[in-house]
């Protein structure tokens, strides 16, 4: 077994040597991701050593406990959680049913999408894990490098769309990157399925030759993990590709986003690349913090690959191997500069990068409803409430998502928002998939409120170690309050991003987040206001420790501030960033509630539209992000604004009068 040394820790100016953190030991004696693993499986016990744990995590699974189940003096109720690696969110309909079938048999009975676009299966017994992870395995899935120190799954726009060609290639290359960057060792198949691969992994020619291209430090000749070396990565790694303008995956949150470049004719040219982004941080740990990336620059297709061997030899070369909380690559780019990160990626590329290439503005997509491939066939996106996959009263999502896959055989892409596309759906069958939906009580994109629409939870208690208080649970009825309390204020149209975490790991990307709410104590989050509704501006802390009981007390005043000073179309978290939190604070300290009457609702008049101006209104409403009803409130003042600016002709006044008028209720049209 070839040895990689660690480089010694350094920096632009160098320091010295200093002591790898245990866990470099602990992966550098696992003999590729085997031990204590292999030995512990074999053992009667309930749980792994914290040793074994660590190598557990590069095989995609999580040790946890039910924090529910937790009794004084009582072993804990351990349980594993397993994490599906599928790239750009692919689940064939035989791994969705395995899954499904799993998770009855060994786990809660529910599934969970996560914001990464894999699937999490929860409360799995020790003695169960190898039954659970072989089935997988078996149904052409993978748990491989979903979690540990290496690239984890990567992510492309779930829109499986077949005539738009940056889609497709954004599709491939993840695949293909994804490919590139999985573990060679052979630890995975010897321990569940003992040595025997299910299937022959076909890569692409290129990246074989990638791989073998021993070039510039980026490669170990002589090492069974010719890319990671004996220590793998100094911590997680994450990349997305997706193509201009569609931020269906978080761009600027990944260590590397590569955007495709197509010329007119939709033919690949190359990659924008960004690096650097990252949500982790640690309460009262200054020196920890969300970052978001930074553009590096441009790379030809056919240096892709190199370019991606370059930047993660650049961290695993340089990142943090002393202390972890500091090993991830956006600390590295912090701590050099951006300058200086591009140059040490260069050395290893072995040419310049180019300029990075100008790109359309970023929109929040995540594909709910029904879109046309391309190809004849439909794809339906649909909503799963925090990636919660079960029947709960009137919605039984996991039975109609079932009933479906299985009888029309479909695939599904999972997206980075927790929610699922399923695809290939012939026109023919496309009436009675919907059906079946509206059957299981599946609500309609348009009947959702966009604020359960767009926000994200982690699952947290009672499952996650780390959780310092609820999440997944408790997110509905803070949702439904804000609700309420928009409406009383006359807000009843506005909705923002609002994502939510129990613990300041930051899974569900609270950071990026219009709202955001972080576990800080019991029943307590820190505040993080001014996001972007597009998810492309850092928001900040605001407050440190908020009592869930006193979210109304404190939205309040904000919601005013926001109501009565906001610019026109302005959304809430353009607004605090616009006015700063100076502003937002010394409103609230001098807030007066009794001078700041909830504002009347505003009488609504019901009026209709023809079918082709619904059709137009729909598509703009979805493309902003915002209630149909709010969209044409705005469209019919702009009109009226400019005809009163200027007098209209004869012809466009007759136009306007027979036009049959718009429903600005939002409820339909006739």
């Amino acid at each position: 077994m070839v040895q990689t040394p660690i480089r010694p820790l350094q920096n632009v100016s160098g320091t010295p040597e200093k002591t790898p953190s245990k866990l470099e030991g602990i992966k550098e004696r696992s003999n590729f991701l085997r031990e204590p693993l292999a030995t512990e499986l074999q053992t009667d016990t309930t749980h792994f050593t914290d040793t074994a744990v660590q190598i557990l995590k590069f095989h995609g699974s999580y040790q946890q406990d039910n924090r529910d189940n937790r009794v004084k003096g009582q072993e804990k109720d351990y349980r594993m959680m397993l994490r599906t690696r599928n790239p750009g969110g692919f689940i064939p309909p035989d791994l969705y049913l395995t899954l499904d079938d799993l998770s009855d048999r060994y786990g809660y009975g529910n599934l969970r999408a996560t914001t990464r676009q894999g699937i999490q299966l929860h409360g799995i017994l020790k003695q169960d894990l190898k039954a659970t992870v072989a089935a997988i395995i078996q149904s052409l899935g993978s748990t491989l490098g979903a979690c540990g120190d290496l690239n984890r799954n990567v992510m492309a726009p779930p829109a499986p769309f077949k005539d738009k060609p940056e889609y497709v290639l954004a599709r491939d290359y993840a695949d293909n990157i994804a490919d590139l960057l999985r573990p060679q060792t052979e630890a995975y198949y010897e321990i569940w399925l003992d040595g025997e691969k299910a299937v022959t992994v076909e890569e692409h020619p290129d990246v074989v030759a990638a791989r073998a291209n021993h070039v510039r430090g980026t490669t170990f000749p002589d090492s069974v993990e010719p890319i990671y070396g004996t220590h793998y990565m100094p911590r997680k790694f994450k990349i997305a590709v997706t193509v201009p303008g569609d931020n269906s995956v978080d761009v600027y949150t990944q260590d590397v986003t590569l955007v495709v470049i197509t010329n007119g004719q939709g033919d690949l040219q190359g990659f924008n690349i960004l690096a650097g982004g990252g949500m982790g941080r640690t309460h009262n740990k200054e020196e920890t913090f969300a970052r978001i990336a930074d553009e590096i620059g441009y790379v030809d297709k056919a240096d892709i690959y190199e370019a991606v061997k370059a930047i993660v030899a650049t961290q695993r070369d340089y990142g943090d191997r002393v202390t972890r909380r500091h090993a991830r690559m956006k600390y590295l780019i912090q701590d050099w500069g951006v300058a200086v990160f591009r140059q040490k990626v260069e050395e290893y590329l072995g040419k310049p990068l180019k300029p990075f290439r100008p790109l359309p503005q970023w929109e929040l997509r995540d594909y709910l409803g029904w879109y046309e491939q391309g190809d004849g066939n439909w794809f339906v996106g649909i909503n799963i409430d925090n990636g919660r996959i079960y029947d709960n009263g009137s919605l039984k999502l996991r039975t109609a998502l079932r009933e479906i896959v299985q009888r029309y055989r479909v695939p599904m892409r999972v997206t980075g928002s927790q929610s699922t596309v399923l695809y290939e759906i012939q026109p023919q069958d496309k009436a009675e998939i919907q059906a079946i939906l509206t059957r299981y009580g599946v609500i309609e994109p348009e009947d959702l409120d966009p604020l359960v629409r767009y926000a994200m939870a982690c699952p947290a208690l009672p499952t996650c170690g780390l959780a310092i208080t609820e999440s997944e649970r408790v997110i509905p009825s803070i949702l439904a309050r804000l609700r309420s309390q928009l409406t009383q204020l006359g807000l009843q149209d506005e909705h923002f991003v609002v994502r939510m975490t129990g613990c300041p790991n930051g899974c569900a990307r609270p950071y990026m987040a219009e709202l955001g709410f972080v576990g800080s104590g019991p029943e307590s989050y820190q505040i993080w206001l001014g996001g972007s509704p597009n998810q492309t501006r850092l928001a900040r802390a605001y407050v440190e420790r908020l009592p869930e009981k006193d979210l109304e007390t404190f939205l309040e005043p904000l919601l005013v501030y926001f109501r009565d000073q906001r610019w026109s179309g302005e959304s809430f978290g353009d607004f605090c960033d616009r006015v700063g939190f100076d502003a937002l604070r010394q409103f609230s300290e001098t807030y007066d509630p009794t001078q700041y009457k909830p504002a009347k609702k505003d009488r609504r008049h019901r009026i209709g539209i023809s079918e082709d101006a619904y059709a137009l209104l729909k598509l703009a409403a979805d493309r902003e992000g915002r209630p149909m009803s709010q969209v044409t409130a705005d469209a019919i003042r702009v009109y009226l604004a400019q005809t009163t600016e200027a007098p209209a002709t004869e012809a466009s006044s007759a136009s306007f009068a027979e036009a049959p008028a718009a429903d600005t209720t939002g409820d339909g049209h006739p």
